[in-house]
């Protein structure tokens, strides 16, 4: 038996009629932003941040305004006229007190304490005129107070000289640091001994620490040079001089048996020239040749001990 096909005419698949749009009609009431629905799950209330909003508007006005009135330096102006003011009263630097000197030139301190921008009293930089006190060679340290209604007190710690360094034909005075004082005459040369050399004046610390090791000896050093920066030629009073070899360990005990010689058989002041002591165990010893110099029947028996050279 045979089964029929109904054959629709007119077309293919039915269309789909399209969704219904549903138009918001003209002056509806809109609904809640996200944000709005964001802030209405804080568990604040609206006046409060309305509130916080208006304090956080007027404080970034506050700070522009606090900005463009430090960039036109208007406190620091004020506080210029407030100084000045103070000072027209009374409050005016008229006199200097400078207390710790001793050697230093007292006129080179009264002028840089006078020399301020404003002399009235809450005007004067302290740490400023500290500062280029400081700069004297002869100053290590300082202290600048006021005391109402006219006077700086100025407390000055001055650098103790140690030593006169030459270098490139020059004298100066420096302290135990090295630290150059200030210039000297010849004419008008301290007791004190003379370091000699490029850094000679930076060695002084283990200069003083080397003498040290021979008090003996200490009072009889006229100078020192440092050769080659790497070890000391010592010169004494009497006129010799003492090669010292290389390195702390083995100067400090080349020295110790030069003292220990000395106190033997009286090597200085005895008509030699030069002690070389550079190598270990070894003393190399000069005798003056100038003419009608003498030599002492001591030195003669210590140059033979000493196996001279």
């Amino acid at each position: 038996m045979s089964s029929r096909v109904r054959i629709k005419r007119g077309g293919s698949t039915p269309r789909r009629r399209p969704p219904t749009v549903t138009k918001r009609r003209k002056g509806a009431p809109r609904g809640p932003s996200t944000a709005a629905q964001a802030l209405a799950t804080i568990p604040v209330r609206q006046e409060t941040l309305k509130r916080a909003g208006n304090y956080m508007l007027g404080a970034i006005i506050a700070a522009a305004i606090a900005t463009g009135v430090i960039a036109m330096q208007l406190p620091q102006m004020i506080g210029t006229e407030l100084g000045e003011a103070v000072g027209a009263i009374g409050f005016t630097v008229r006199n200097i007190e400078v207390h710790g000197r001793d050697q230093m030139d007292r006129d080179a301190v009264i002028n840089i304490a006078m020399d301020q921008k404003s002399r009235a009293m809450p005007l004067v930089d302290l740490e400023e005129t500290r500062q280029r006190l400081r700069q004297l060679g002869w100053v290590a340290d300082a202290r600048v107070s006021r005391r109402l209604p006219d006077t700086l007190v100025v407390d000055i710690v001055e650098r103790r000289p140690t030593a006169i360094w030459q270098f490139h034909q020059q004298l100066a005075l420096i302290d135990q640091k090295g630290v150059v004082i200030a210039p000297v005459s010849i004419s008008a040369m301290p007791d004190l001994p003379i370091v000699i050399g490029p850094g000679a004046n930076q060695r002084v610390d283990a200069l003083n620490a080397l003498m040290q090791q021979v008090p003996a000896l200490k009072p009889m050093l006229a100078g020192a040079s440092w050769v080659g920066e790497r070890r000391w030629d010592l010169r004494f009073q009497s006129g010799e001089v003492l090669a010292l070899p290389e390195g702390e360990a083995a100067s400090i005990a080349a020295l110790k048996d030069f003292a220990r010689r000395d106190s033997q058989y009286r090597l200085l002041g005895q008509g030699f020239v030069r002690f070389d002591m550079r190598v270990p165990g070894r003393i190399v010893v000069r005798v003056s040749r100038e003419p009608g110099r003498s030599i002492t029947d001591d030195a003669v028996a210590a140059a033979a001990d000493m196996k001279k050279i």
